[in-house]
């Protein structure tokens, strides 16, 4: 029980060794359960957002643009980078340790012998925070997929699929259409239902219209365009937008602009907003390691990419940096994501790879890596193997001249390394 726990250090030791870690939570059942005994419920909109990239991103400009207009945001968001209190935050800042503990206290005394996830758990008691801080909007990342997530078993207002490629294949299956199929159950019958994605695979499609969503397609019911290097327009039916490009980096952050402001919009009769309100919100969003820029001299770019999709968009936005140098790369992988594919993709920008393997048992070695990097035509003269993302970083900059860039990603577990060290 909760005895000889008192600090979230104590309580997230405990949970993770008696509830296990699983990557897709199968338990909604138990969820529904649990979020019935804990009495979790909200007066306020919620807001689901999936898809394979683009969530953390599109969770950022929600919360910014609403916090803008005054509204108390709650945003959860997963993985976290250093510190577990990034998964909760109410009005920008990271929940508390002891509100945490005791609303993980809160769910083990309501759980009984119910079995749970490290996910379930920590969700639910996120949740229960969240409740507690009577937020006017709460905005929830999907961990994985939709149909069989842990935050799906809660009721939504609105939701978004920001994009659908491949990824999580052992799980969600192999093509765009059953992987568009999973997201899309995060879809309410009757709701405002978006997706960003200009490709929308036709079962995603034929899900939303077997539950009468109001579906918003971008490129069908709404569209984006920049006008100049700071400006851009949104378009939906009647509605013309004109406003600043958001302030995080990359041509994909327009597309997951549109599927924010088609959201806002199909919300205002619950969370009215001004136009300025929304412009101030794209102003000020920030958001950790998405093609974030560091420092410079040389330059370093933090990135979370970690499967083909985002591979594209990342590989695309380091061409457009115009980088007047070599592009080095700190880069390692977990064992399970579709390592050749993204060396294949990133192998067009990248000009000297320093590669580390990474801890834990979905970790791929160092070797498994280099196996792969020349199975997919990297030249060895091109890798240099190195013992730990700090020591590959490190590698990195003694090699850059101050005119190069180095771009650190393939897992938010090399980018959580590095980011101490920039």
């Amino acid at each position: 029980m909760s005895q000889g726990k008192d600090t979230l250090t104590d309580w997230l030791d405990y949970i993770l060794a008696s509830h296990p870690e699983n990557v897709i939570e199968l338990g909604l059942g138990r969820m529904k359960t649990m979020i019935a005994r804990l009495g979790i419920r909200f007066e306020c909109p919620v807001i689901t957002v999936g898809g394979t990239n683009g969530k953390g991103s599109t969770c950022a400009m929600l919360e910014s643009i609403y916090r803008s207009a005054g509204y108390k945001t709650a945003m959860h968001t997963s993985p976290h980078m250093l510190r577990f209190n990034e998964r909760a935050r109410i009005n920008g800042l990271e929940v508390a340790d002891r509100v945490l503990v005791e609303a993980f206290k809160e769910v083990e005394a309501a759980r009984d012998s119910m079995p749970l996830t490290y996910f379930e758990f920590t969700a639910l008691g996120i949740l229960r925070a969240f409740q507690k801080a009577k937020p006017d909007v709460v905005i929830l990342e999907i961990g994985l997929g939709g149909r069989l997530d842990a935050i799906n078993a809660l009721e939504s207002t609105a939701a978004i699929v920001t994009t659908v490629g491949i990824d999580h294949e052992a799980y969600l299956g192999n093509t765009r259409d059953a992987i568009g199929w999973e997201k899309a159950h995060i879809y309410r019958m009757g709701h405002p239902a978006v997706c960003a994605d200009k490709n929308p695979p036709v079962k995603l499609l034929q899900y939303a219209d077997s539950m009468d969503c109001q579906l918003m397609l971008a490129g069908r019911d709404f569209s984006i365009k920049p006008v100049d290097a700071e400006q851009m327009r949104f378009e939906m039916g009647s509605l013309i937008w004109d406003l600043p490009k958001p302030a995080l980096a990359g041509r994909n952050q327009l597309d997951n602009a549109a599927g924010v402001l088609a959201l806002v919009a199909s919300l205002m009769d619950k969370l009215p907003v001004t136009l300025e309100q929304i412009a101030q919100g794209l102003k000020t969003v920030r958001v950790t390691a998405r093609f974030e820029k560091v420092s410079a001299d040389p330059c370093v770019i933090l990135d979370v990419g970690h499967n083909p999709h985002a591979a594209v968009v990342l590989a695309q936005n380091v061409k457009d940096l115009g980088c007047r140098g070599k592009t080095l790369a700190v880069f390692g992988m977990l064992a399970d994501k579709d390592m050749i594919d993204v060396v294949k993709i990133m192998s067009e920008v990248i000009d000297e790879w320093f590669i580390t393997g990474l801890p834990g048992p979905r970790g791929a070695t160092a070797q498994a890596l280099h196996r792969v990097m020349l199975e997919a035509g990297v030249s060895s003269s091109k890798i240099t193997v190195c013992d730990g993302v700090d020591a590959a970083f490190e590698a990195a900059k003694h090699r850059a001249a101050i005119t190069d860039t180095i771009v650190v990603f393939g897992s938010f577990v090399t980018v959580t390394a590095a980011l101490p060290l920039v």
